[in-house]
């Protein structure tokens, strides 16, 4: 019997984000039970960023295959797409996105391979995100299993017309070993550039307005100025940096608040903070929360999606009300005192 093989694919751009953790930790245990597999991502030509998903790769033992995509009438992406899953003999196309899911049902007609996809969720909204909804809608009624990370996805699923027998709900995860539970160090505060006498706030995500760190930044303010000893720390990238940047000056919040890009290693934020916070206007089920948690860091959290299941509010941390700035706000001073 020839050993499956699976090929997860997904578009992605700059270093991507929580799905792409998901998929590059895939290979290393579905091989321990005999199935190969490799992950195909479909980026912009030149992007600098796949380097970084490549070293992530290598990190986590994965095969990762890039393909160039210059947009939505780049039919070399098909012609790519079908000769990897002959040459490889794919058994298993695993999408992860609107476009690999029709990308999949076009060349299953081609090479015959079975249909999987996981609903990740659609967090940044644009004029196009419509259209993306419809095409996953369509493309998943097609697709012998669906795969969705929250209850929310799966009732959506359901209610687009998926058949029940074919959608499962399998909740994020993450690898527990990966993670230290050690409490922070002067050392580790100091890589960001705070002293042991400051109360570390960390963030991460991408710098867009779905994550709304503009109200994290705020509520920050308000504690710095009753003379609360935190500082807080952004990692991530975006287009809203230079907005953010503006309103952390207007605030006179530079000794306090940091931007520091892109981590390639996001636990060395997770171990310099006492308090992660998601201040988040829409999420799906966040690997952020479940990294925190794992890295035993108290978490705030707003109430999108899957939050509720993984933060029980009061217990191991806060679950506030979504774009409520004053709940925020509250929510860390609590912790605080």
């Amino acid at each position: 019997m020839n050993t499956p093989f699976v090929l997860h694919t997904r578009v992605v751009t700059g270093t991507g984000g929580g799905p792409e953790k998901t998929i590059l930790n895939s290979p290393r245990y579905l091989r321990k039970y005999g199935i190969d597999c490799a992950c195909l991502f479909m980026r912009p030509p030149g992007d600098p960023g796949f380097a970084t998903l490549e070293k992530k790769a290598a990190a986590s033992g994965a095969e990762i295959i890039g393909i160039d995509d210059r947009g939505p009438t780049d039919w070399r992406v098909v012609r790519d797409c079908l000769r990897i899953c002959r040459d490889r003999n794919v058994t298993i196309w695993h999408a992860h996105d609107y476009k690999s899911n029709a990308l999949g049902l076009l060349i299953s007609r081609f090479h015959r391979m079975h249909l999987v996809t996981t609903a990740h969720g659609w967090v940044r909204f644009t004029t196009r995100t419509p259209l993306y909804y419809k095409i996953d809608r369509f493309c998943m009624k097609w697709y012998e299993k669906v795969i969705c990370v929250s209850q929310d996805l799966y009732d959506r699923s359901v209610e687009c017309g998926v058949a029940k027998n074919r959608v499962h709900q399998i909740d994020n995860a993450i690898v527990l070993e990966d993670y230290s539970v050690a409490p922070p160090t002067l050392g580790d505060k100091a890589r960001f550039g705070f002293d042991s006498q400051r109360i570390l706030l960390g963030a991460v995500g991408r710098l867009s307005e779905e994550k709304g760190f503009h109200h994290l930044i705020n509520a920050a303010s308000r504690l710095i100025n009753e003379g609360q000893p935190i500082g807080l720390i952004i990692a991530g990238e975006g287009h809203l940096r230079e907005q953010l940047q503006q309103q952390i000056n207007e605030l006179e919040l530079q000794d306090h608040v940091r931007l520091v890009g892109f981590l390639s290693d996001p636990r060395e934020l997770y171990r310099a903070i006492d308090l992660f916070v998601l201040s988040s206007l829409r999420e799906g089920l966040p690997n952020v929360v479940l990294e925190a948690m794992a890295s035993n860091r108290a978490v705030i959290a707003t109430k999108c999606n899957g939050i509720p299941g993984l933060v029980k509010n009061g217990q191991n941390g806060f679950v506030i009300p979504v774009d409520d700035e004053e709940a925020l706000y509250q929510a860390v001073r609590k912790c605080l005192l």
